[in-house]
């Protein structure tokens, strides 16, 4: 289930850089896109269930998750918008090493040893390779690199928070909830973008806004957090690990874009950092809450 999420996720970053480049507006594209992925959750978990309840005590896990579905939403059209699909993937293999600062910082998880800060200085020195690589260094292509960046620190906030929904709930239930509450800001503030939006796309443009409802939204999301609950998202990040090299792979054949020395260089210290602090301490089986 993890393997096959991340290979969706992958190929989503490459479809969402083409259908951008081809006449989507990123809110629009963003907004439209989740209330399709919203309806068919809807209809989906009320056919399986036909209950949306959430206890009073869980919503606050569901305001933060749907806090940062929104804000994730906009850092990944717009850093799609700003930088190339194979900056972007790379990127966003630094999520493992977010999931644990976030972890200390507001979890006060306490059992993160030498090994972690020592994979984190490796990650974060490709990170720093990668946005240098960008054409005229560390001030061209900001934009696109911090958005990036702040994709996997969001992404990293939202499998912590959903977390301990899923030892309660269905996938099916807290995605419809969770999507839905994070939709609402995102269609407030890409109302400008839908009103000029030209719907008039190739059939090339259309199947890929399908299969980017679909499949990275609709299957992923039950793919990824049945996973988590099953594993803890310690041990279930660790997959994106591969996601990089996956979405550096679609960018290569479907875009034809080309990845520089440094970007190698970048992603090789990414890699090489989690693999270190992964390989060097015992994993434990659930991230610590706040419970």
């Amino acid at each position: 289930m993890l393997l096959g999420a991340v290979l969706l996720w992958a190929l989503n970053i490459t479809v969402t850089k083409y259908v951008l480049e081809h006449g989507w507006l990123p809110l629009a594209y963003g907004t439209i896109r989740y209330f399709a992925a919203i309806s068919i959750f809807w209809i989906y978990t009320w056919w399986r269930e036909r209950s949306f309840r959430i206890a009073r005590a869980d919503w606050i896990y569901v305001g933060i998750a749907a806090a940062m579905i929104f804000v994730n939403q906009l850092c990944f059209v717009y850093s799609l918008e700003f930088a190339r699909a194979s900056t972007v993937s790379l990127l966003f293999g630094t999520t493992p090493m977010f999931v644990g600062l976030i972890s200390i910082v507001f979890l006060r998880q306490a059992n993160l040893d030498s090994s972690f800060w020592i994979g984190a200085g490796l990650t974060f020195a490709g990170v720093a390779l990668i946005a240098a690589s960008a054409g005229g260094g560390l001030v061209s292509g900001w934009k696109g690199d911090i958005l990036a960046i702040a994709l996997a620190v969001t992404w990293a906030a939202y499998t912590i928070a959903i977390a301990p929904l899923m030892r309660r709930y269905s996938p099916y239930r807290i995605s419809a909830v969770v999507l839905a509450i994070g939709w609402l800001p995102l269609a407030l503030v890409s109302i400008p973008q839908i009103s000029r939006q030209d719907f008039s796309f190739s059939g090339t443009v259309w199947l890929g806004f399908a299969y980017a409802v679909i499949g990275p939204l609709f299957l992923t999301n039950i793919l990824w957090f049945t996973a988590v609950d099953r594993v803890g998202a310690p041990r279930a990040t660790i997959f994106n690990n591969m996601q990089p090299f996956f979405g550096v792979l679609f960018a290569l054949l479907i875009l034809s874009e080309a990845i520089h020395g440094l970007e190698i260089a970048g992603g090789v210290l990414i890699f090489a950092g989690i693999a270190y602090e992964r390989v060097d301490r015992q994993v434990p089986a659930r991230v610590p809450t706040a419970e």
